[in-house]
């Protein structure tokens, strides 16, 4: 059977008939949705070895170990690792050496009954790609964008049928496993927030590519990776968290960039900090707009630029938000604590042009409200004029011309304010001045911390 698919039952089907493919399905929280689509097809026997619902607590525990939270990553890999290596020690002498074994796992939380909580699951699955080869497993992270149980339920059997397939058919196109796994379900019916490749098979891998893929294809609208190179949510990495952003292309990391942060620590995150709240996080957002080169997304660069910033111990975020009013709504989405976004004078002045507000009826009045809705304030670093030397804070800044007065109340009410600077000599160079210093071979060195140096000889060398 050739590919496009004309439905799930055919993509099921083609699997169903591959002998080769034999497998467990384990499903907590939404039924059996995903094993349901092999069942609808023909020839089942093919694919199903076993198929298994345990909902109840106590079953739940006594197969899969205790828990603290049932709809989580280390429950999903619990259960995957439990029944494949429960699949091999039943089958290998008969079957190992003509089938490539699975376990496909999913525990999730879908709508209920007068429920308006957040639905989201976890998938898995283990397999081989070749018989007798080493298993490797993937894991992703969805949210059921759905208002019905019914329709969560169904794209969830959907996502779960087109991972099985895709581990088998596309592991090794990044791009076209990340394409198909929303075969089959609408637009803005699912949002895949976290992907991740592990095991011998993938060692070579580099699974913030990965989580990078997700949002270029638009299943998510951030991702992030922890100074280890983790990647994980952003739902819980911020989880009461306040947060210090610093957005930028990091094109080079610089010296004045190290600054910037710590001045702003100096005076965040301010006394709204709930009680309970986890420390603040620094964290270097990155918008997808600036990792393109003719209109690709360019994967070296990324990483040069990731390796960087996790080298001197930052957070870094993608998103695919080039508006700061969509980058707070965003990470309002993941916490309630305070967020402070540190902008340069110029980033402020580009906050009053209309080009970031053409999507809203409200225009840059909209914009500004969305941005400042709730705890959030910006935190301004200053710049000196190359030109006539004035140095330019948040307190002198000049607004545009009709704007002034609302700046005016901004200041005032502390949702602007200045962070001042700890070295005014980092104000005589910009990445792009470090970048064509760097090309001339007049020396750069002392404007960028040690761990990026690399960052910027690797670009230098792509342009000679």
């Amino acid at each position: 059977m050739s590919e496009p698919f004309d439905s799930p039952e055919d993509k099921a089907l083609r699997m169903n008939l591959d002998t080769s493919i034999y497998g467990t399905f384990a499903e907590i929280g939404a039924g059996q949705e995903v094993a349901n689509w092999f069942f609808r097809a023909s020839a089942t026997a093919g694919t199903v070895a076993k198929s298994i619902s345990a909902y109840d607590m106590t079953i739940s525990d006594a197969l899969y170990g205790k828990t603290k939270r049932y709809v989580s990553q280390e429950r999903v890999v619990d259960m995957v690792n439990y029944e494949y290596e429960l699949l091999e020690k039943r089958l290998s002498k008969p079957r190992g050496k003509e089938s490539r074994f699975f376990a496909f796992a999913n525990t999730v939380r879908a709508r209920g009954y007068k429920d308006t909580a957040e639905c989201h699951g976890w998938l898995a699955i283990r397999f081989q790609s070749q018989p007798g080869r080493p298993s490797g497993t993937i894991v992703l992270h969805v949210n059921l964008l759905d208002q019905e149980n019914v329709d969560q339920m169904e794209a969830l059997g959907i996502l779960g049928l087109n991972l099985i397939d895709a581990a088998y058919h596309k592991a090794g196109d990044l791009r076209g496993f990340v394409g198909s796994l929303t075969e089959f379900i609408a637009p803005g019916r699912i949002e895949i927030d976290m992907l991740r490749f592990e095991g011998k098979p993938f060692e070579m891998v580099d699974n913030r590519i990965c989580a990078l893929e997700l949002v270029r294809q638009g299943m998510s609208s951030a991702t992030v990776f922890l100074p280890d190179g983790e990647v994980v949510q952003a739902a819980e990495a911020f989880y009461k968290t306040p947060l210090l952003i610093l957005r930028g292309s990091f094109l080079p990391v610089t010296n004045l960039h190290l600054d910037m942060l710590k001045q702003a620590g100096k005076v965040f995150p301010p006394k709204g900090v709930s009680e309970g709240a986890r420390p603040c996080r620094e964290v270097c957002e990155v918008s997808l707009s600036n990792l393109l080169r003719n209109g690709e997304v360019d994967l070296v660069a990324f990483l040069d630029r990731a390796d960087a910033l996790q080298a001197i111990g930052k957070v870094v975020m993608v998103s695919n938000c080039p508006e700061f009013h969509r980058v707070a709504a965003l990470l309002r989405r993941f916490t309630r604590e305070p967020i402070g976004m540190i902008l340069s004078i110029g980033l402020l002045n580009e906050l009053f042009k209309e080009k970031w507000s053409d999507s809203l009826e409200g225009g840059i009045l909209e914009s500004f409200g969305r941005l400042f809705k709730s705890k959030l304030s910006l935190l301004v670093y200053p710049w000196r004029n190359g030109n006539d030397g004035e140095y330019v804070t948040a307190d002198n800044f000049r607004a545009p011309e009709g704007w002034k007065k609302l700046y005016e109340h901004f200041l005032e009410n502390g949702m602007i304010s200045d962070i001042g600077c700890g070295d005014e000599k980092l104000l005589e160079m910009t990445g792009r001045s470090i970048l064509r210093v760097a090309l001339n071979g007049e020396e750069w060195e002392k404007w960028v911390p040690e761990e990026a140096r690399a960052l910027v000889k690797s670009h230098i060398s792509q342009l000679k």
